[in-house]
Parts: C-alpha cells; structure tokens; sequence
C-alpha cells in the first residue's frame, strides 16, 4: 500500500528581515506609555486643567485672607471706631484726618465701614473664615456619616440594604430649615445655660446656637446624598476578586470595608466631599442672611449682606462685596470639583481614552 504523498512547502528566509531595527522603528513599534500610579496620573490631569488650577489658586487666596491676614490686620471684626460710621471705601473719617495731620500713621479702611462703624474689610475676612470652617467641617461630617452608612448598606445587601435605603428615603423628605429652626427653639436655652456655667463650653456663645444647630442638622439629614453615591460604588466593587479573596482568608467585615472597599472609592469620596463644600457655604450663607447663622458681633457673609440691604441705595458696596465672596467662594470650589472629577473619575478617563482611540482610527 501506498503511502500518501504530501505537498512540499518551500520556507524562503530572507535575512533582511532579522536585521537589528532601526531607532525610528523601535520609537514606531513602541505603543505603551510608561505605567503610572492612579494619584500620579489623577494629578497630572488635574495639573493641565487650567480652569480647575485657576481655582485652586482662588481658594488658596481666601483661605489665606480668612486665616493669615486677620492677625496682621489693624482693626478687629467687632471694634466700633466712634466717628467713624458709613464711610466709603479709602476714606477717613475727620478724627482720622486730623491724626493724619499730626503726623500719625493711619490704617485705611479698604472697603470702608458699616453703620456702627465696624472695618468693613476685616468683617469680610472673617466672615470668610466662617464660610470656609463651615464648609470644609460640615463636609467632613457628611464624609464620615454618608461613608460608613453607605459602605454597611452596600456590602451586606439584602434586607440590611433595603431598610437603610428606606431610611434615607424617609430623611430625604424631612425639611432642613424647619428643623433647624425647632432645634434652635428647643437647645437655646440648655446651650446656653451650659455656656454660662461651664468654662469650658463658654465658645458656645461666640458662635452662637443656631450655628450649632446647623452642625447637627448636616449631621441628621445632609449625608444621605453620600450614602447613595458609596452605596452605588460598594455594589460594584463587592463583586470583584481581591473582595472574595479577604473573604476566603478569613478578614472581617470591617476590615473588608475600610481596607478593600473604602480604599478603592477614594476618588468618588474626594470629589464628592469637594462638591459638597460649596452646598455647605450656601446653605451657612442663606441661613444666615435670614438670620439663623452665627452669633452678633461673629460675622457672616450672609448676615453681612442682610444688614447691607437697609443701606444700598446709600452704600451698595457692602451688599455688592459680600454677595460677590460668596458667589467667588462657591464657583471656584464647583470648578475644583469638577476638575477632581475629570481627573479621577476612571469611568470618564475610559471614555475619553475610547473616543481619542476612534478619532485616530478613523484619521
């Protein structure tokens, strides 16, 4: 029997084709970019949004105006200068003129004085300072609180999840005004007979109990956006291996949360604690323009704007300056935001890569 026949193939090697690459070839073939660490690469983007750098230096300003220039400033927020009242920005007042004129050195007064003849300058600063404390305390809060809540509810599911879910639901329905209102109606008296009698509580009444108030009302209802937006991010990530890796080498619950899950939401935690300091000075600044912030003589740029609406026929750059902080406060922290969020939202750097990837494919 005949063994089949099987064609033959002919192999040409061309030794052209093993010869060492050029350099331009090498650079050609070379399609990877040097691997970078997630903080590097987030912050690098950020770095080259120049919008977003813009307002990190504005923030960068204030902060330096509320916490460093009023200890080097002349004049504090609650000094009455008799004589001195409704004076226009860079003016003086003639007790001031006629020190000028004997020769002594005299602060001006930038952007003039109220109708108690309180620096008008200093108050803005300090205002500020209170803006900023409470934006960047009530967003700590609401950090901690919408976290661990979220986390819980997300990692265990089931029944534990939904329950929890209902009571953000039930929170989300509950108007934040009216309970700062009752809370400062029932803890006014308590707070400050606490303030009176105890040394160490007596701060209570620099800042005033509706400011307190407003603390705990972050903490009771504000967090429940957090809680969602972690919860949503913990769904996700309990799926993945490295989650039922721990769970196999016997790592609790806790330690599965803080370590795997928290750790690997830090990105959306961080932009979204930004995004919330500017909803924290508006509500500081609305509340106080109707009263219900801090405490007489503490400034606020809400409360400077209220008083400035009796006088802005006569002296409308009170109201022009302090509604102009509080705008420049919140956008420059909304444009950081969502500066932080095109850096470090992965989800959107994957679209963005798959859209320039088609652009040059079709090129």
């Amino acid at each position: 029997m005949e063994k089949p026949k099987f064609p033959s193939f002919h192999v040409r090697i061309d030794p052209s084709d093993y010869e060492p690459a050029a350099i331009a070839q090498k650079e050609s073939l070379t399609a990877m970019r040097d691997s970078q660490s997630f903080w590097r690469d987030g912050f690098g983007r950020l770095l080259r949004n120049k919008i977003a750098m813009a307002s990190l230096v504005v923030i960068i300003l204030f902060i330096i105006g509320a916490f460093i220039v009023p200890s080097l400033y002349p004049y504090s927020y609650e000094q009455q200068i008799r004589g001195s009242e409704n004076l226009k920005p860079m003016q003086y007042s003639q007790a001031e003129q006629q020190r000028i004129a004997n020769g002594e050195s005299v602060f001006p007064h930038i952007m003039g004085t109220d109708q108690l003849g309180r620096d008008t300058m200093i108050r803005l600063l300090m205002g500020s300072r209170i803006s900023l404390l409470v934006g960047i305390i009530a967003s700590g809060i609401i950090l901690i609180i919408g976290s661990v809540f979220g986390s819980i509810a997300g990692y265990f599911g089931g029944n534990t999840d939904l329950i929890m879910m209902r009571i953000v639901d039930i929170i989300y329905t509950v108007p934040d005004i009216l309970i700062i209102i009752l809370l400062t109606v029932t803890l006014k008296f308590p707070l400050r007979n606490l303030a009176e009698n105890v040394s160490a509580f007596a701060w209570i009444n620099v800042v005033g109990v509706s400011l307190i108030c407003i603390f705990v009302t972050f903490s009771l209802l504000y967090w429940v956006g957090m809680a969602r937006i972690v919860r949503a991010q913990v769904l996700s990530l309990k799926q993945q291996e490295y989650v039922t890796a721990a769970r196999a080498l016997g790592a609790s619950h806790s330690r599965i949360i803080r370590r795997h899950l928290l750790t690997n939401c830090i990105g959306t935690l961080i932009v979204t604690t930004t995004l919330q300091i500017p909803t924290s000075i508006f509500t500081e600044s609305f509340l106080s323009f109707l009263g219900l912030g801090v405490a007489v003589p503490m400034p606020s740029l809400g409360s400077m704007a209220s008083d400035a609406l009796s006088g802005m026929r006569s002296h409308p750059h009170r109201l022009i300056a302090a509604a102009a902080m509080i705008c420049l406060m919140i956008l420059s922290f909304n444009l950081l935001g969502d500066g932080l969020r095109d850096a470090f939202d992965p989800k959107l750097k994957q679209g963005e890569e798959g859209h320039a990837d088609a652009g040059a494919q079709k090129e």
